[in-house]
């Protein structure tokens, strides 16, 4: 048996993948998730939508291949979400989402209790982690929270589905702001801070481990063989990151998707919570991941999408157009702060602004502000990383916004180096998924996670032309930022 199924669970959409011996991807399954808004600045899904959504992907993919020969399944997933179960294990409430606002006052109240939490956890506290969340409950909801016995996140209670096992690893344990990054452990003292007993949390795995079997009736319905071991799996992050081969110090990976995150692979704990950079670790022995994020960046599309009646891919080929006719230099400048802005500066308060609006504006000058603006907050992220101590030689772009040429070729430029894009970018946390449940299935060693990035056959080059474009924009744009900080 050498084929495996990666999956990833991602804030819109999960994905499946049959995976072969060579990492190539044989077949694979798609399937939507609605988020909910029940206010302004909340976001949140309920988990039994991505384990439905799971179980419809591994059904297509059974239906039309077999699956007797797979060996393993790893799991990927977004991260941050509050998955609170009873004692039951059913969720007391939907799932409180990594871009969810609402705990922005109980981010100050656990700053004052913890002061020195960002330099033991993954940042300093934030409204889309979930220490603070929990700390929201408390006041709002507690009969919710009283009701809570396990908490969990989001592709562990996925695999609460596939095994009936409760498990977690480290990846996604250090966004909780419960867990001790130096220690790699569960802190007693941090729960206690917020109202939380250590036994509510699950035992922890590494990423490559097996963390529970399918179930006997599932393994049956999907024709798999007996004891099929699932991985602990990965946060999405780490998981596109190894799913390109970037295990060891010195490889990035910029993933553009719902939010862009400059993932920069590092061989020590460097953290940076005065700057919102967020730390833990890797998914490769070894390693750690320091992560700086831009929390909107195809949504921003999407976004303008909506707002001009196109979809994103008719948008941001506009932009192409404008840029080939000479007006991308009047076009409007765009802070893509609509859920706030992470890195650098810690503000999930700020709000979206446009600056040089005119009659003439129009769609594509729209899409360039966005494409751009973007580009803009990721090259923000990375110079914080880089001052933090976390440098790069090499990078790699992901993620479903590399269909756009134009927009990795802004990013190439603005951060000077040559980027690396795969054939399989969109699917790397599957990928990055599919390795870990190699090695969970006996057939790779954990430390063949830890090896540096190979070449790509593909490589988007910094654009000279393109940088005099943007380097009077960017002033602008932090000037944008400036404004929208004060």
């Amino acid at each position: 048996m050498s084929r495996v199924i990666g999956i990833d669970i991602g804030t819109s959409s999960v994905k499946a993948a049959l995976v072969g011996e060579r990492l190539d991807v044989l077949a694979e399954a798609n399937r939507p998730i609605p988020v909910s808004v029940p206010h302004p600045g909340w976001s949140e899904q309920h988990p039994d939508l991505w384990v439905d959504a799971v179980l419809a992907c591994l059904d297509e993919l059974a239906a039309a291949h077999d699956l007797s020969g797979v060996a393993g399944i790893g799991l990927s997933a977004q991260m941050l979400g509050l998955v609170l179960l009873d004692e039951a294990l059913r969720p007391v409430r939907p799932a409180i989402l990594w871009n969810d606002q609402r705990a922005l006052a109980e981010c100050a109240d656990l700053a004052a209790l913890v002061p020195d939490i960002g330099h033991r956890t993954n940042c300093a506290p934030d409204p889309g982690i979930n220490a603070a969340k929990l700390l929201w409950m408390r006041k709002h909801e507690p009969e919710a929270l009283d009701r809570a016995r396990m908490l969990m996140l989001t592709k562990d209670y996925v695999r609460l589905a596939l095994t009936g096992e409760l498990a977690s690893e480290p990846t996604d344990a250090g966004g909780t702001q419960l867990f001790d990054i130096p220690t790699n452990r569960w802190d007693e003292g941090l729960c206690e801070a917020v109202g939380w007993r250590i036994d509510w949390l699950p035992p922890i795995v590494q990423t490559w481990g097996p963390a529970g079997q399918v179930r006997t009736e599932l393994a049956r319905r999907w024709g798999l063989p007996p004891a099929v071991p699932v991985a602990a799996g990965a946060g999405d992050n780490m998981a596109a990151t190894l799913g390109v081969g970037a295990g060891a110090p010195g490889d990035a990976v910029v993933t553009v998707g719902t939010s862009g995150v400059a993932c920069i692979v590092d061989g020590a704990f460097h953290p940076a919570p005065h700057c919102a950079v967020l730390t833990s670790a890797h998914a490769a022995p070894g390693a750690l991941l320091s992560m700086g994020v831009v929390m909107a960046a195809t949504a921003s599309l999407d976004w303008a999408a909506r707002l001009t009646g196109t979809c994103a891919a008719d948008l941001a080929a506009a932009a192409e157009t404008l840029l080939a006719e000479g007006r991308a230099p009047d076009a409007p400048v765009f802070l893509p702060a609509l859920t706030g802005i992470r890195t650098p500066h810690g503000r999930p308060d700020a709000t979206g602004r446009i600056a040089g609006l005119r009659l003439g504006a129009d769609a594509a000058s729209l899409g360039w502000a966005v494409l751009e603006g973007v580009a803009f907050l990721i090259a923000e992220c990375v110079a914080a990383q880089r001052d933090a101590g976390v440098p790069f030689d090499r990078l790699a772009l992901v993620g479903g916004g590399t269909r756009s040429a134009l927009w990795m070729r802004m990013i190439a430029t603005l951060l000077g180096q040559p980027a690396g894009l795969s054939d399989r970018a969109p699917v790397a946390a599957c990928l990055g998924a599919a390795r870990l449940a190699r090695v969970a299935a006996g057939q790779d060693s954990a430390e063949s996670l830890a090896a540096r990035m190979p070449d790509f056959p593909r490589l988007v080059e910094p654009d000279p032309a393109l940088a005099e474009i943007l380097a009077p924009r960017r002033a602008r744009f932090r000037r944008l930022m400036d404004e929208a900080l004060a």
